[in-house]
């Protein structure tokens, strides 16, 4: 488990990945998380009493199995999470990092929880620069230099502190079994193992045991135990968060990222023990007769939501039918200016010391919906100007998460909407006891500065790294919660979150039909054409206004739920495995 790569020196390591990044760049588009592995046609689910929105049918199970002995929405949300790091270890897991959003119905309180990673103490910002220049980005991905201070356990340790009902100990049962009897890999696991889309994944023993067993990647349905995992679950059961963040599992976290031969990094039993998870204030805005609430910095997400939703409120979206031209052109346009706001102006606040509440500002939203036209695009976008003086340079991070959400509200109407993360598909590449490590310091910006000028979202020791994830709450004009959602995608999540907002609160659908709606993106770029759908068509009208545009896979993975009628409906996206369930 803890061995060093003895068999293979870090030079003729470093120049196999390289060789395997540059085939697996070729066979899909730069800065993508992942690969589109299949479209399942689902519908929504309505239950009455409680109900769980998860990626996988394992982790959805698990949650609802807490909510039907009593258990809270943060009890289920510990007991998916522990679920999630078991059967889809490409996207989450307890070495990784999260954002929580939880409704507290008795309060009529929304808090939110910032469990994302951190830097390591000993990090500066010039952690990815190499002979004066930044690293490239998959190079700096695979191996320990970018594994940040894992912040799940602590963030879900706190909240369940405040609003759990059932025993720590009791959220782990279901996992500890699945990991010593076994889980069937699932598609999605197969597929994207088979296409080798982590260039790293098979040459670090632990990992290529677990994956690669004899050489072949696992296959749909075989069997996997995990009996590493199921024991540390044991400990974590047993000792808290506190088993985790020191102690022999710490150690072993930190030895790996130390010692392993290709970018060791600078990760100590010291920063583990001293991460702290956050309540931070939530972001919220108004639009129409909703209150649209979200994650604050580090994550953009929930100032870009909301930004994106109020540009477009003056143009009443109302009107248009779903996937009209002239909707998705304004929609756009919208995106392109809370990008350009993104790239200059969000990082971590303990850091950057900017109040987003300038960023949401109705009269700074108003005047930026002005650059919004309906009879062209506008190009590039340029950042405004929130702020009288922040001399800052532009980011130019990449963020490909592969990522997960889920939502769940239990029997007295609380609710969770979270978002977790390792960043790129499978993290670092690099499992310790039975779960991976992030490789979340590749979403802070790789060169820190441009000419003179800062960027905000460089690397700083014990910082937090920016983010997209965009875990929501819709709440409708009495206060109460009408919609949860979120999505993985990278930084597309802003736009896949305020699509399927747009579905909802503007054209009526349902959550599922929102969710299924063909995606279009735009960050600050090109338009994005979700491939093999009806939104394809509308090429030559975008094209004619001005647009570059691109058709490609765009694999979101929304998972919601909605309040309504005294029902709840339930959604998931038809492009990941991920279900509904209730009662």
């Amino acid at each position: 488990m803890r061995r060093l790569l003895t068999f293979i020196t870090a030079c003729s390591l470093s120049i196999a990945l390289s060789a395997t990044a540059t085939a697996a760049q070729q066979k899909r588009e730069d800065r993508e998380p992942e690969a589109a592995t299949g479209y399942q046609a689902k519908t929504a689910i309505i239950a009455e009493k409680y109900m769980v929105s998860a990626a996988n049918p394992y982790a959805a199970w698990a949650g609802k199995n807490i909510l039907k002995k009593g258990g809270s929405a943060i009890d289920a949300a510990i007991a998916i999470q522990a679920m999630l790091t078991l059967v889809e270890p490409q996207s989450s897991g307890i070495g990784g990092g999260s954002f929580i959003l939880y409704w507290d119905n008795e309060a009529k309180k929304l808090h939110t929880f910032d469990g994302r990673e951190k830097a390591p103490a000993k990090a500066n910002s010039h952690l990815f620069m190499q002979n004066a220049k930044p690293m490239a980005w998959m190079d700096a991905v695979v191996g320990g230099r970018s594994v940040g201070v894992p912040g799940t356990l602590r963030a879900l340790e706190m909240a369940h502190k405040q609003f759990g009902t059932m025993s720590w100990d009791l959220l782990f049962n279901d996992v500890i079994e699945l990991a010593q009897q076994g889980f069937k890999v699932t598609p999605r696991l197969a597929k994207m193992l088979q296409m080798h889309i982590h260039p790293g994944l098979d040459k670090f023993p632990n990992s290529a045991r677990y994956f690669y067993p004899g050489g072949r990647p696992l296959p749909e349905g075989y069997v996997r135990k995990n009996p590493e995992l199921a024991k540390v679950f044991m400990q974590i059961a047993g000792g808290g968060a506190d088993a985790f963040y020191k102690g022999p599992i710490a150690e072993a976290i930190a030895k790996t990222v130390q010692d392993v031969q290709l970018n060791p990094g600078l990760l100590t039993t010291d920063d583990l023990a001293n991460y702290n998870a956050v309540e931070r204030p939530p972001v919220c805005g108004s639009y129409h007769s909703y209150e649209i609430c979200g994650m604050g910095p580090p994550s953009s997400g929930g100032i870009n939501v909301v930004q994106i939703m109020k540009m477009l409120e003056p143009f009443n979206l109302s009107q248009y039918a779903p996937n009209d031209a002239k909707a998705l052109h304004l929609f756009t346009q919208a995106s392109k200016l809370a990008f350009a706001d993104r790239d200059m102006y969000i990082a971590d606040s303990d850091f950057s010391r900017l109040p987003f509440g300038a960023l949401i500002n109705n009269t700074y939203l108003k005047r930026r919906s002005e650059y919004i036209h309906t009879d062209r695009d506008m190009g590039k976008a340029k950042p405004g100007k929130p702020y009288p003086e922040a001399f800052l340079a532009m980011d130019d991070a990449y963020e490909l998460p592969n990522t997960s959400h889920y939502s769940i509200v239990d029997a007295k109407g609380n609710a969770v909407s979270m978002t977790t993360s390792i960043e790129f598909a499978f993290g670092s590449g690099l499992m310790v006891e039975g779960f991976m490590l992030n490789n979340q310091l590749t979403d802070f910006s790789l060169n820190p500065y441009r000419g003179n000028l800062p960027v905000l979202n460089r690397v700083e020791a014990e910082k937090r790294p920016r983010s997209a994830m965009s875990p929501t709450m819709v709440f409708n004009d009495k206060g109460q919660p009408y919609l949860l959602i979120g999505s993985p995608g990278g930084s597309r999540i802003i736009d896949y979150v305020a699509q399927t907002l747009i579905g909802v609160l503007d054209w009526n659908l349902d959550v599922q039909q929102a969710i299924n709606l063909p995606k279009i993106t735009n960050r600050n770029d090109y338009t994005a054409l979700e491939a093999g759908t009806p939104v394809v068509e509308l090429q030559a009208q975008f094209e004619a206004l001005g647009h570059q545009v691109k058709v490609m896979d765009l694999n979101s993975g929304l998972h919601g739920i909605e309040l309504k009628d005294g029902k709840l409906i339930g959604g998931a996206d038809p492009r990941r495995e991920g279900v509904a369930v209730g009662d």
